[in-house]
C-alpha cells in the first residue's frame, strides 16, 4: 500500500481515529485529550451537553479548525489534506436553516457544483415522488417539505463520511423521526458511516450502532449499543428493598411517585437484581442523564 493511500483500505481500519485530540481557545479547553474510534458501515452518536465539545470535535474531524494530537478521518489527516476528505464526507447542520429565498433547482446546481459525489439524477428520481416544484423557494414549503429537500440533497451524495450536527433542529417530532427513518432506509448501507450530534437522544436511539458520551471536552463512554445493553441494568424498588438495592453499589439512582426507587447499574449480573425487584435495561436518554450528573464515567 502507497504511504498516501487512505488507511480505511484496510477492512479492519477505522473511518475516525483520534488520540489525544486536544483543543484549546483562550479561556477553555474545549477538547481535552479525547481518545475514540468509529468504524465503517456504524451510525454514531455524539451526545453531550452544551459546552461539552461536540461541535469542535466535529470541526477538527471536518478540517475546519486546527488541533493537537492524531486525528485520521478516512486514512487523512484533515489539518494537511481537507480538500481530498471533503470530495469522501457530506456535512449537515440543521435542516431548518436554508436560505429562504432559494429555490429547489438552485440548491440542487449548489450542490452539484462544490460535491464531487454528488448524483443530480438521484436526487431528482427522489423529488419526483414529492410535491416539491423545481422552481418552488423554501419560503413557500412547509417544515415537511424542507426535510425532504434535504433527505433528497444527502442521499444523492455517495460520501463514505455523513456527519450531521444538530440535522433536525427546529422541526416538530414527526418530521424528525421522517428524517432518520428515511436516512435510515434509503441511504445507510456497510459502506458509509455517519456521525450524528443530537440533543433529543431518544428519538436516535434505535439507529444507532454505537454511543459516544462526550464531557468537558473528554469521551466518558465509547460503547456498541449492544454493549450498553448487556452492561448497564435498571431495577425498580419499593422502600422496603431499597438498602439492599443500594449496597450493590448502583451509580445512580432517582425516586419516583409511591415509594418507587429506579437504581441504575453498571456491570451488576441481572440475577443478582431480579430477586429485589423489577430490572429492565436503561433507554439512552437515562444512560445518558445519570454519566453526565455524576462523577462516574
Amino acid at each position: 500500500m502507497s504511504a498516501l493511500a487512505p488507511e480505511t483500505d484496510h477492512p479492519d481500519a477505522a473511518v475516525v481515529s483520534a488520540h489525544g485530540l486536544r483543543k484549546a481557545y483562550k479561556h477553555k479547553l474545549a477538547v481535552a485529550g479525547a481518545d475514540f474510534r468509529i468504524g465503517a458501515g456504524r451510525i454514531v452518536g455524539l451526545i453531550g451537553p452544551n459546552g461539552a465539545g461536540k461541535t469542535t470535535a466535529l470541526k477538527a474531524i471536518l478540517g475546519l479548525i486546527p488541533f493537537e494530537g492524531r486525528l485520521s478521518v478516512l486514512g487523512l489527516d484533515p489539518r494537511t489534506r481537507r480538500e481530498e476528505l471533503m470530495n469522501q464526507v457530506c456535512f449537515i447542520a440543521d435542516v431548518a436553516v436554508l436560505p429562504r429565498w432559494l429555490r429547489v433547482r438552485e440548491a440542487i446546481d449548489f450542490v452539484a457544483g462544490v460535491h464531487p459525489r454528488f448524483d443530480r439524477a438521484k436526487c431528482e428520481r427522489f423529488l419526483a415522488n414529492t410535491q416539491l416544484d423545481p422552481k418552488l423557494r423554501v419560503r413557500e414549503m412547509s417544515k415537511g417539505m424542507i426535510v425532504q429537500l434535504h433527505l433528497a440533497l444527502v442521499m444523492a451524495i455517495d460520501a463514505r463520511l455523513l456527519v450531521l450536527d444538530e440535522p433536525t433542529l427546529g422541526l416538530d417530532i414527526l418530521y424528525r423521526k421522517q428524517f432518520y427513518q428515511r436516512l435510515l432506509e434509503d441511504y445507510f448501507d456497510e459502506h458509509k458511516t455517519i456521525l450524528v450530534t443530537t440533543h433529543q437522544v431518544e428519538e436516535i436511539e434505535h439507529i444507532l450502532t454505537d454511543v459516544l458520551f462526550i464531557r468537558d471536552g473528554r469521551i466518558v463512554l465509547s460503547a456498541e449499543m449492544d454493549e450498553v445493553a448487556d452492561r448497564y441494568t435498571e431495577l425498580l424498588v419499593g422502600a422496603d428493598a431499597l438498602e439492599p438495592a443500594r449496597a450493590l453499589r448502583p451509580i445512580d439512582e432517582r425516586a419516583l411517585p409511591f415509594g418507587k426507587t429506579v437504581l441504575l447499574y453498571d456491570g451488576v449480573r441481572q440475577a443478582q437484581l431480579s430477586g429485589l425487584g423489577e430490572t429492565r435495561k436503561p433507554g439512552l436518554a437515562d444512560l445518558f442523564v445519570a454519566i453526565m450528573k455524576g462523577t462516574y464515567a
